[in-house]
C-alpha cells in the first residue's frame, strides 16, 4: 500500500507499507499496490489507551446512563422513569455512572426501593469502586439486611463481576462494536485491565475475528499462580495482536468513593474508621505478591490513587528493585515525585479524570490540589508517563485524554491548575508506541488537523480520517 500526500510537521510525504511495516517515507514514491491520497492531512503514529476495562466498557453501552444524576433522589428518579417504560429486559436492571462525592444526600435503600419495587436494581458508580443496590438486589446477591445498599471496593467488585456475566457470543459482539468505535478515534492498541482471567477471553475473541486492536491483557492476584504456571511473561506474544501485559494489584480505592488512601482525613469523616480512605492490600501483603510476579517475569502495575497509597507503592517498587507502573497516581506527595524516575516506575495516568473530579478534589482534597493529577510535576521530575482513559470511567478516546492534559479544562470552564498542563508534543508522545520511520509498525492515524498545534477544544473533537493497524485500514472516512 502507498499512502500519499501526508503531512508530518512542515513536510508532505508519501509512506509505503508492506507486510505490516513502514518500508519507505519520502516524496514521489512509486508503488504498485493500493494507493490512497490524503491531500495534505496530518500523519501520526497510531494511538494507545494504556488503561481500559474493555468488557465493562462494552457492557455499559447497554446499561442505563445515570451520569447526570445530581443527587441520590435524582438517580432513583432516573431509574423509575426507565422502569416505567416496561419490565427490564434483563435481571438485574443496571445503571452506570453515578458520582456521589458531592451529593447533599447519600445513596440509600428508601429512594431506590420506592421506584423499583421487587425488580432487582444495581447502580454502578462512575469510578467502578461502588455499587448501589435496592432491597431486591441485596437479597438476590446475598447481602440481605444491608442498611444502605451502598457497597464499596471488594464487595462492589464482586457485584459488578456477577452482573457482567453475559453470554460469550453477546459480549464478544459488543466488544467488537466497541473496538470499531475505538478505531474511529485512531486507537490501535489497548491495555485491558478487566478483573477477570483475560487470556481465554481474548483468545476466544481473536478466534472469532476480533482484529481492530492490539491487546495487552492484565493478570490479577487470584490468577497469578495460573499465569506463572503457564509461563506467561510480560511482553510475550500470544499471536500477532495479543500479548501478555502486567500483574495488576489494587492497593486503595478512589476519590469519589472516599476510599483513596491518604495522609489526611476526608472532610466530614474525621475521627471515624476509614477517615483517611482504605488500603485494600497492605504493604505486608503487597511486597510478596509483587516479588513473586516480578521473579516470574510479569511486571507489576499497582493501583494507587491517594498520596499515602502512592508512597507505599513506591516503597514496594524500591524493595523489588524498581521497574513497573503505578496506575492513576492522582495525589502524590512532593517528596515522592522524583522517586518515579529514580525507580524507573512509569506513571500510568488518566488526565480526563482531573476534569471529572476537579470539584470533588477541591472539596475532599482541599489545600492539596496543587499536587493532584500532577502531570507537569511528574514530567519535570523526570518521570515517564503513559496515557489512558480507565474506560468506562472516562471515554476510550485518546484525543479527549490529550485535550485534558493540554488544557486542564472542559465545557468552557477556567483551567484547573494550569501549571500542571503539558504540551501537545508531550501528550502525543505519551499516547503512542511507535514512530513514523522505516522498519516501524504501520500503526498510523491520519487527522484533518495538526495534533501538534491543535487547541484543547480541537484536540477533544479531533476529526480522524483514517486508522491503520499493521498497514490495514481499521477506519477510513475520506
Amino acid at each position: 500500500m502507498l499512502l500519499r500526500n501526508l503531512r508530518i510537521g512542515d513536510s508532505v510525504v508519501d509512506v509505503a507499507v508492506a507486510d505490516g511495516t513502514i518500508t519507505a517515507v519520502g516524496t514521489d514514491l512509486v508503488g504498485a499496490g493500493e494507493q490512497l491520497d490524503f491531500e495534505g492531512r496530518w500523519l501520526s503514529p497510531g494511538l494507545w489507551d494504556n488503561h481500559v476495562h474493555f468488557t465493562q466498557f462494552a457492557l455499559i453501552q447497554h446499561w442505563l446512563d445515570i451520569a447526570g444524576a445530581e443527587s441520590a433522589r435524582h438517580a432513583a428518579a432516573l431509574v423509575g422513569e426507565a422502569l416505567a417504560t416496561g419490565q427490564p429486559a434483563a435481571i438485574p436492571f443496571v445503571g452506570f455512572g453515578f458520582r456521589d462525592g458531592l451529593w447533599a444526600d447519600a445513596p440509600n435503600l428508601a429512594d431506590l426501593d420506592a421506584v423499583s419495587g421487587d425488580v432487582p436494581v444495581v447502580l454502578v458508580s462512575a469510578d467502578l469502586h461502588a455499587t448501589w443496590l435496592n432491597t431486591a438486589a441485596l437479597a438476590l446477591y446475598g447481602h440481605r439486611g444491608h442498611p444502605t445498599g451502598l457497597l464499596r471496593e471488594d464487595p462492589a467488585f464482586e457485584i459488578t463481576g456477577r452482573i457482567g456475566v453475559v453470554d460469550d457470543a453477546i459480549v464478544d459482539a459488543w466488544a467488537a462494536d466497541a473496538s470499531a468505535e475505538a478505531a474511529k478515534r485512531g486507537v490501535v492498541g489497548i491495555v485491558d485491565l478487566e478483573m477477570d482471567w483475560n487470556l481465554e477471553n481474548w483468545q476466544r475473541r481473536r478466534a472469532s475475528g476480533f482484529d481492530r486492536l492490539r491487546v495487552e491483557f492484565g493478570i490479577y492476584s487470584e490468577h497469578l499462580d495460573r499465569a506463572i504456571d503457564l509461563g506467561l511473561r510480560t511482553g510475550t506474544p500470544i499471536d500477532e495482536l495479543l500479548s501478555v501485559g502486567r500483574y495488576k494489584v489494587l492497593t486503595d480505592g478512589s476519590l469519589n468513593t472516599r476510599t483513596a488512601y491518604c495522609y489526611d482525613e476526608f472532610p466530614g469523616l474525621e475521627g471515624t474508621a476509614g477517615s483517611r480512605g482504605m488500603l485494600t492490600v497492605t504493604p505486608e501483603q503487597l511486597l510478596p505478591l509483587m516479588s513473586r510476579a516480578a521473579a516470574a517475569g510479569i511486571e507489576p502495575t499497582v493501583h494507587a490513587i491517594g498520596d499515602h497509597a502512592n508512597t507505599l507503592a513506591l516503597d514496594a517498587f524500591e524493595h523489588i528493585g524498581g521497574g513497573g507502573r503505578i496506575e492513576h497516581a492522582q495525589l502524590v506527595a512532593a517528596v515522592d515525585l522524583p522517586r518515579f524516575a529514580a525507580l524507573g516506575v512509569v506513571a500510568s495516568v488518566q488526565p480526563e479524570h482531573a476534569m471529572d473530579d476537579r470539584d470533588v478534589a477541591d472539596h475532599h482534597w482541599a489545600g492539596r490540589t496543587e499536587r493532584a493529577f500532577p502531570l507537569r510535576s511528574l514530567v519535570d521530575a523526570g518521570a515517564t508517563l503513559a496515557f489512558g482513559s480507565d474506560a468506562p470511567v472516562a471515554p476510550l478516546d485518546p484525543w479527549v485524554t490529550m485535550s485534558a492534559a493540554v488544557g486542564r479544562t472542559r465545557d468552557g470552564r477556567e483551567p484547573w491548575h494550569p501549571e500542571q498542563a503539558l504540551t501537545n508534543a508531550e501528550v502525543l508522545g505519551f499516547s503512542v508506541r511507535s514512530r513514523i520511520a522505516v522498519g516501524e509498525p504501520a500503526d498510523l492515524v491520519v487527522t484533518d488537523l495538526d495534533p501538534l498545534s491543535a487547541s484543547p477544544v480541537e484536540l477533544r473533537t479531533m476529526p480522524v480520517a483514517a486508522t491503520f493497524l499493521a498497514g490495514r485500514a481499521t477506519h477510513l472516512a475520506l
